[in-house]
């Protein structure tokens, strides 16, 4: 597996690429993706990391597993690539901030834009095999995310992490509530979102204040 990552972000992670479990890790998504069809493109597995450098990230999404239809993911949770219909999960997240920041509704589902301006959309799992949701789960990805939001949490201060749905939430645990911020919700989806957990939570208009109140540029949602 080529890891080619922003440089900032290499240093925080070498360790991680050294670990053995890493190495088993690259072995099992090397083979997948010579074997099988799976998401993102090999150049986008690390596309959260390209967009985002470590020292410019202002706020952490995260999510689970990367789309599993065909063109959908590009590395970046809850994203699609231009042109492609937009997941359920993402209209809820579009129909939430055209209501808290009086956004008009896109018509591109790309979050690149966002991760440009400091927002890491981090997957706990960062690769899946076509049609076979959390396929790649329980393989070693967890470990590699899970360390990088201890390293978010030890290295860095005044981040504002979005944890949207339980299994978000129990990432709360890798995260110094001293020095960052944490809001929770329910998760995007309509299962989640048609009970009444996830509109309303007013997490976009929230996370500009925040970032007002620590002197840091607002996010353009």
């Amino acid at each position: 597996m080529n890891v080619s990552i922003h440089p900032s972000w290499k240093e925080q992670l070498n360790t991680e690429f050294n670990q053995p479990y890493f190495q088993v890790l690259a072995n099992f998504v090397k083979k997948e993706y010579q074997n099988h069809t799976c998401y993102p493109k090999g150049k986008d597995i690390f596309a959260a990391f390209d967009h985002s450098a470590f020292w410019e990230t202002k706020v952490v999404v995260i999510g689970q597993d990367p789309y599993h239809g065909p063109n959908q993911a590009n590395g970046l949770c809850f994203s699609v690539k231009d042109g492609i219909p937009h997941p359920p999960s993402l209209v809820n997240i579009f129909k939430e901030i055209k209501v808290d920041v009086a956004k008009p509704y896109p018509k591109s589902g790309n979050l690149e834009p966002w991760a440009e301006q400091g927002v890491l959309l981090l997957n706990a799992t960062l690769t899946v095999r076509a049609h076979q949701a959390g396929s790649h789960q329980n393989k070693g990805w967890e470990t590699f995310t899970d360390a990088v939001i201890r390293k978010l949490s030890g290295n860095r201060e005044g981040l504002i992490f979005l944890l949207w749905g339980g299994f978000a939430k129990k990432k709360a645990a890798l995260i110094d509530t001293g020095k960052h911020h944490i809001l929770t919700s329910g998760h995007p989806s309509p299962l989640s979102a048609n009970k009444g957990y996830w509109f309303g939570n007013r997490h976009f208009s929230k996370t500009n204040a925040l970032l007002q109140q620590m002197g840091k540029e607002s996010i353009v949602w």
